[in-house]
């Protein structure tokens, strides 16, 4: 297993720090990035994949910087699903999927068996087979993040990135995205993702850190992590017969 650590983090945005001085590890499961808007959750994302450059501290693969790593072996090792749902180009969601094993391509290389059989390993994990043939233009929302996360299974990285995979879906599209991505964990990727709904964070992750204001306010196993105390003084709710309501 591949272990991802971030050692004293710190992003400056502008004028002000976006994250500071985070640190913690995770090399196995489902690790679930909650917060409030604006407590840093996509930062630390961008940060992790070397798409944001750090003020201080460092990210590193098994203890090699991510900084430093060459683009073709970043995009190797980590997969990344970013919010951003659109397509660049019109295009099938297959021809999408096969832009994740981009990284693996030399120049001039033709799509090999070894592309093909990932491509078709992360249309099946995605469960996205069944609409890979059509235009990405013409797919539902829920369909659409399905090939998106099908491209990100199709890298094969031992570290998958998701920022709010579940934005914007019904909520069946959501368990089922979740889902996916547990599923994806219990195959040996290390999955890092940012969620809104902490009932869903608590349902499938692992490990649930808590984001407030750029700084780490709990991490652990869900029920620690989202305590009373924390979902009181971070979220501003409390639980009342099983549901959140405003504290």
């Amino acid at each position: 297993m591949s272990a991802l650590s971030f050692d004293n983090v710190t992003v400056r945005l502008g004028a002000q720090n976006a994250i500071t001085d985070v640190s913690f590890a995770a090399e196995r499961g489902l690790v679930a990035l909650v917060g409030p808007n604006g407590s840093g959750k996509t930062t630390l994302l961008r940060a992790a994949c070397g798409l944001t450059p750090l003020q201080a501290g460092a990210v590193t693969l098994d203890g090699g910087a991510i900084a430093a790593m060459p683009p073709r072996q970043r995009g190797r090792t980590i997969a990344y699903l970013p919010q951003e749902r659109r397509a660049a180009w019109p295009m099938s969601g297959r021809a999408l999927v096969a832009l994740g094993r981009h990284p693996f391509a030399g120049p001039m290389r033709r799509e090999s068996e070894m592309d093909r059989a990932a491509i078709e390993r992360g249309l099946d994990a995605a469960d996205a087979n069944g609409f890979a043939d059509r235009n990405v233009d013409t797919l539902s929302g829920g369909e659409r993040v399905r090939i998106l996360l099908a491209r990100a299974f199709a890298v094969e990285a031992p570290v998958l990135l998701a920022d709010e995979p579940t934005a914007a879906l019904d909520p069946a599209h959501q368990l089922s995205v979740l889902q996916a991505l547990q599923d994806q964990a219990g195959r040996g990727t290390l999955v890092l993702t940012a969620l809104h709904d902490l009932s869903l964070a608590a349902r499938f992750a692992s490990r649930i850190i808590v984001m407030d204001q750029g700084r780490i306010a709990a991490d652990g196993a869900p029920d620690e992590a989202l305590s009373d105390k924390i979902l009181e003084r971070v979220f501003g709710v409390r639980r009342q017969n099983g549901d959140l309501e405003l504290a």
